[in-house]
């Protein structure tokens, strides 16, 4: 059920990919300011991020939950009502605030309702759900944004109510049970008081390179489309059409393409292929970007994707302890965060100011260094922790 309700609030995502063109071709912004106001998505999902991991251990994930798809629906309204760089960034710094206190909340929940062993396939269920959404929103988004873009918006603020509705009705009994569950637990033993991720060294070290993998994957919702549109001329449909292949993709290599890592490989070595495979989808386009290179390159982004994101939430599930798991989601989605508002305003400036061409391979090459730090980081992380020391033999 965690699943369908992020598919469904998924599939109303049509906003993100489509705001950098929202704003050079409809409003008119150059692309360097397009960047600064995306950036400001990036600082409401590093605020919303702490927020979220911070009273989720607090309040638990429930009401975080329920809280935040029902704040977002007026917000999402709310943006086409700003035209200029100022309003709209100040309007999508709010929205990304709410929607990003989410994030935290519902991978705590997924920890909460998966069994141990089934942990990284839980995630990846959720991710199945994401992008079934995601192949869904961006093509019916490069439909409807060609007739009008404000349609996005409000599909997006519909889309968030009828999540939140539905994970209301869902897990407004469940998350009371657990409640008193836990209350009687806590009354019967004495909680042991674990760190804050924020004075875990080796956890920190991760997210700064989870960060800097961000920095490169996140090209996807920002000049990823530029360019589509700019240089290799696409028309919106097919920007959207190409984004939900990538979505589709996912749905259907995911469970499998992450049963083989489980089974054959190390999270060490996982995590590498992936971020190599990243790394080498955006090289590629500084080479070609006919129709059959970009079907490629997006092929083994999603690959790489596959055999990354899961497996970034699984190693911070077994890094953090029982009653601290809100905090280190919290600080491990600060990263991908961090990395939203860096991403859009450097990616953006090297495009304008050196092409295309540079920030491909430079993607590339920063992606090759970050899968060899992951391969070393990981294992010396996760060696103190016997609950794990299977998976890095």
């Amino acid at each position: 059920m965690l699943a369908l309700v992020m598919l469904i609030n998924r599939a109303g995502s049509m906003v993100l990919p489509f705001l950098g063109v929202y704003m050079t071709n409809h409003l008119h912004f150059s692309i360097e300011n397009s960047g600064i106001v995306l950036s400001f998505f990036g600082i409401g999902s590093v605020i919303g991020s702490w927020l979220g991991g911070m009273i989720t251990d607090k309040i638990g994930e429930y009401r975080v939950q329920s809280l935040s798809l029902l704040l977002s629906v007026p917000l999402f309204c709310l943006i086409p009502l700003f035209t200029t760089e100022a309003g709209l960034a100040g309007i999508i710094l709010a929205q990304s605030i709410v929607s990003e206190t989410f994030r935290p909340a519902n991978s705590v929940a997924i920890t909460k309702y998966a069994k141990p062993e089934n942990i990284t396939r839980a995630f990846s269920l959720n991710r199945m759900a994401v992008n079934l959404g995601f192949s869904i929103g961006p093509a019916l988004g490069g439909i409807l944004s060609a007739i009008s873009y404000e349609f996005l918006f409000f599909s997006n603020a519909l889309a968030a109510l009828l999540a939140g509705l539905m994970y209301i009705w869902f897990f407004k009994d469940r998350a009371r049970l657990a409640k008193e569950k836990a209350k009687k637990i806590k009354e019967a033993i004495v909680i042991k008081k674990e760190s804050s991720p924020y004075r875990d060294g080796k956890f920190l070290i991760y997210c700064v390179f989870c960060m800097l993998f961000s920095i490169c994957f996140f090209q996807l919702f920002s000049t990823l489309t530029i360019f589509y549109k700019d240089t290799a001329h696409l028309s919106q449909q097919n920007i959207g059409y190409i984004l939900g292949y990538s979505g589709f993709l996912i749905v259907l290599l995911e469970m499998g393409l992450v049963q083989i890592a489980e089974k054959y490989f190390t999270l060490a070595f996982t995590m590498l292929i992936g971020t190599f495979l990243c790394g080498i989808s955006y090289a590629m386009l500084a080479f070609d970007y006919s129709l059959i290179t970009l079907v490629l390159s997006m092929t083994l982004l999603c690959v790489g994707e596959i055999w990354t994101l899961p497996f970034m939430s699984t190693i911070t599930a077994l890094r953090s302890g029982e009653n601290n798991k809100g905090a280190y989601m919290g600080l491990n989605g600060m990263s991908f965060s961090i990395a939203f508002i860096i991403t859009p305003y450097v990616g953006t400036l090297i495009a304008e100011k050196l092409g295309f061409n540079v920030l491909w391979i430079g993607t590339g090459l920063l992606a090759v260094f970050i899968a060899i730090g992951f391969y070393f980081i990981i294992p010396w992380m996760l060696k103190d922790k016997n609950k794990v020391e299977k998976e890095i033999i």
